[in-house]
């Protein structure tokens, strides 16, 4: 019987330009909401956006290593989950932090941020943490990994939309304010429409599989979300900048691991599964964290 670590999930180079134009057109629509101001704010105020970056990039990538070893998880799928890990936050944090009562304007700032930063810190994680452990430096070896090529094709996917769209949204903002709505639930409903032929076109696959990455995506992203909110705390931000926090550093960007997994892995196994389940699982435990707040916050202003 096929392994995890030997299964190559189908995604035709088609597919793969669709998923590549629908993740560029979310970051376009990401960026929309953007602006340099949201930079000057985290100068003007850092330490919301450096814990958030702190965790984000070093805490989360560092004890997700951890996990997959404790774990001992195949070595694909620990390398999906230092992927994922290695990813910036994903399009709907602003959204749910929103919902969840939380601070929305640290959130947009720590997405713009995050974002930007990705671009050197994705290859970066992914080539140091995977290649950290002798077996996930094997699938890197296989597949001849260079920093450099993971490098320009995250520039491409990330910096290129994120820039037109704040250039859009500072030369032309009463299109851009025409624009964000459309593109926010147009990108999200796209997306969502293809992860489910993902779904449905290698089902063998996820049915096979899916109880191998439950547990391990589960309990990654629960010590996502905790150690947003558990450093957030300690340096005293206030409880709405620390649920900004937790939700950036626990909603990851699954679609740009999704295309980093079938541009340079092939659809490997457990690196496509932990993917894809991430995409669905992160956004129903932060909108049911989400909705835990709000109703704990609703709760407390009539008390």
């Amino acid at each position: 019987m096929e392994t995890i670590d030997q299964a190559l999930l189908s995604f035709s180079p088609a597919s793969l330009l669709v998923l590549n134009c629908i993740l560029g057109l979310v970051m376009f629509g990401v960026a929309l909401d953007l602006g340099v101001e949201d930079f000057r704010r985290a100068v003007r105020r850092p330490l919301g956006p450096a814990v958030g970056l702190l965790c984000q990039f070093l805490l989360l990538p560092a004890l997700t290593w951890v996990l997959a070893r404790l774990l001992n998880a195949p070595p694909s799928v620990a390398l999906g989950m230092i992927l994922v890990a290695s990813c910036p936050g994903g399009n709907v944090s602003n959204f749910i932090t929103h919902f969840g009562r939380g601070d929305t304007a640290l959130s947009v700032t720590m997405t713009a941020i995050s974002t930007a930063a990705a671009i050197v810190m994705t290859p970066l994680n992914l080539a140091f943490w995977g290649g950290l452990h002798p077996s996930t430096a094997a699938v890197l070896e296989d597949v001849a990994l260079d920093p450099l090529d993971l490098l320009v094709t995250v520039l491409i996917l990330l910096g290129i939309p994120l820039v037109v769209g704040m250039l859009v949204a500072a030369k032309v903002p009463r299109a851009a304010a025409k624009m964000r709505k459309p593109f926010k639930i147009g990108s999200l409903v796209f997306f969502g429409l293809f992860i489910a032929v993902a779904f449905s076109s290698n089902f063998d696959h996820f049915l096979a599989f899916i109880a191998m990455v439950f547990v391990p995506v589960l309990l990654q992203n629960a010590m996502a979300l905790g150690t947003g909110w558990g450093l957030a705390r300690a340096v005293r931000l206030k409880p709405a900048e620390a649920r900004a926090v937790s939700i950036e550093v626990g909603i990851q960007n699954s679609g740009l691991g999704l295309v980093l997994v079938f541009t340079f892995f092939g659809g490997l196994g457990g690196m496509a599964v932990i993917a894809a389940w991430w995409g669905i699982w992160h956004i129903i435990a932060g909108l049911s964290l989400a909705w835990f707040w709000s109703r704990w916050s609703a709760a407390a202003e009539t008390a």
